[in-house]
């Protein structure tokens, strides 16, 4: 078996060059999704006052458990007769979230397995049927599981999105019942989270572009160039 043969040329080639942008690409996904921190926030009224009396906020994190977030007053704990640590947001988007954010930090450190063996082992990997093989199989898994992933987070986004913006009004009991006034104030920007929609879906079109070249180093690809070179040929009419 050969041994450690360091070589740099394996990053210029596309296999190698992609899966550093693969490498990169996952960080930002973890990082955009895992690491985000928000807040939401309404003003309320007392049903015997005109002017507004108070605020009443909402810490929200990864991974998501709004009905894990208790709402609190900025003022004092119970406000126009609501003790409103006894409510919480709705929803409960975890296991989308964390399925995402798991997913994406595997990716990174396949690809760090991978860049290593392309960069320390290419003789190896070359050398060897099986190696490469398994490499195109998890390609192809990685592909189909991006997908998933990134479709089952950018639904569950949606629907944070409305459980934290204007819609939050409309699911509180003291809201709903004008035990108090309520209007909606503002929510924490996710536009981080956005972005990790979106470099979900990058991830899918790298790895899925990124098949093609791991294809090209599997005996798959050389038994079907055998296989068409021997179709084109013509064999000589009998007697010559």
């Amino acid at each position: 078996m050969s041994g450690l043969q360091i070589n740099f040329n394996a990053l210029k080639e596309p296999l190698g060059f992609i899966k550093i942008l693969q490498w990169v690409a996952s960080i930002f996904s973890f990082a955009t999704c895992g690491g985000f921190k928000g807040k939401t926030s309404f003003k309320i009224s007392c049903p015997n006052r005109t002017s507004l009396n108070g605020t009443i906020e909402a810490a929200f994190a990864y991974p998501f458990r709004l009905n894990q977030a208790s709402l609190h007053s900025t003022q004092e704990p119970t406000t126009c007769g609501v003790t409103w640590s006894s409510y919480f947001l709705i929803g409960d988007y975890s296991s989308s979230a964390q399925f995402y954010v798991t997913f994406a930090a595997l990716v990174f450190l396949y690809c760090i397995a991978a860049l290593v063996l392309y960069v320390g082992y290419m003789n190896l990997y070359r050398e060897s049927r099986k190696i490469p093989f398994i490499d195109f199989l998890i390609t192809l898994i990685a592909t189909f599981l991006w997908l998933v992933s990134t479709s089952a987070w950018a639904k569950a986004l949606t629907d944070i999105k409305m459980t934290t913006g204007e819609s939050l009004i409309s699911q509180l009991a003291p809201c709903v019942n004008k035990m108090v006034y309520c209007s909606f104030d503002s929510v924490t920007s996710m536009g981080s989270l956005n972005v990790s929609v979106i470099f979900g879906f990058l991830n899918m079109i790298l790895w899925g572009g990124n098949a093609w070249f791991v294809y090209k180093e599997t005996s798959l690809h050389g038994q079907s160039n055998v296989s068409t070179h021997g179709a084109g040929t013509v064999a000589p009419p009998a007697g010559m």
